[in-house]
């Protein structure tokens, strides 16, 4: 039985209206189908984790708050719960990889939060945060391994579903760790669902198929997407998406690439890496687009300089 259900999307929508976008839905054009773009890259914190994150932290006592949060995160939720937590007035502390963008570093420490940096590939960032919780006597939230956070960003598909005025017969959407893509898989029974990965970080396509979790390989290769690098799954979003029967495929760097150059070009929106991954598996034909067909732009959070030279490349 799911830990999460479409009423408690229901629920979190009511819970965090007012303190987050209803970001825009944009109309595009891809193999001569007409594509809508959810663009929770204009979210604020620039990117969908905002919804979850305040959802968790609304609903924490008087006395869990006094404790704060500890979080850990490349840099999305990091920024969501240090916005959240600023708002609520509680001190936050976030777990963040020697690597993550300096622009995501920077964005999350102008909110007021403490940063803790670990080694990506030989620490453990659960373990970290979970001693600095002990020692602070404060809460760890996770970036998607938590109900009230899968019921939070499941709050993008109801808006796509007003928006619409319909079920899209597709909703495409970029997947880490799941918890936005299971959030709109509750929320949105009647759609079918694709999730995306960055190419060699696929381990919940690789989950799906085998019907058991796997982690990523130990020698999994760099990527751009660092928002989408999730060493391993969580058991809540894998059986939502196991049990929906969800889609799963993996773009390259290059097609990502070629979709921050496309939301650009054509709509000038900026868009990280692991945000463009579902425009990316749709400029590349790996799925093909229906009537009514939407991609969720997760993210905006890219170094400008690296935006600038991907923009400007051919």
């Amino acid at each position: 039985m799911n830990l999460v259900s479409r009423d408690d999307v229901v629920s979190a929508s009511k819970r965090i209206e007012g303190c987050v976008e209803k970001t825009p839905l944009i109309e595009t054009r891809i193999s001569g189908h007409a594509v809508w773009l959810k663009c929770e890259c204009l979210q604020t914190g620039r990117a969908f984790k905002l919804r979850g994150a305040t959802n968790r932290l609304l609903q924490l006592s008087g006395e869990e708050r006094k404790g704060g949060v500890v979080a850990f995160s490349s840099g999305n939720h990091a920024q969501g719960v240090a916005i959240a937590a600023s708002r609520l007035g509680m001190p936050a502390v976030i777990v963040m990889p020697y690597d993550a963008p300096s622009v995501k570093v920077e964005a999350t420490r102008g909110q007021g939060a403490e940063i803790v940096f670990y080694e990506r590939r030989s620490q453990g960032r659960e373990a970290l945060a979970q001693r600095l919780a002990e020692e602070r006597r404060a809460l760890v939230v996770p970036s998607f391994d938590d109900p009230a956070i899968v019921a939070g960003q499941g709050t993008v598909g109801l808006e796509i579903l007003e928006q619409m005025g319909a079920s899209p017969g597709l909703i495409v959407v970029p997947c880490g760790g799941g918890g936005l893509a299971s959030g709109i898989a509750l929320a949105c029974p009647d759609s079918r669902i694709v999730i995306v990965e960055p190419e060699g970080w696929d381990d919940m396509q690789r989950s799906l198929e085998t019907g058991e979790i796997v982690p990523v390989e130990a020698d999994a290769p760099e990527t751009l997407c660092d928002a989408l690098q999730t060493p391993r799954v969580s058991p809540i979003t894998f059986a939502i998406l196991q049990e929906r029967g969800v889609g799963a495929l993996s773009v390259t760097d290059e097609e990502v690439k070629l979709a921050i150059r496309f939301a650009w070009d054509e709509h000038r929106l900026v868009v990280e890496p692991g945000g463009a991954v579902a425009l990316a598996a749709l400029l590349a034909g790996k799925v093909e687009p229906v009537e009514g067909t939407v991609a969720v732009l997760s993210g905006g959070n890219i170094d400008p300089e690296l935006h600038a030279r991907i923009v400007a490349s051919e």
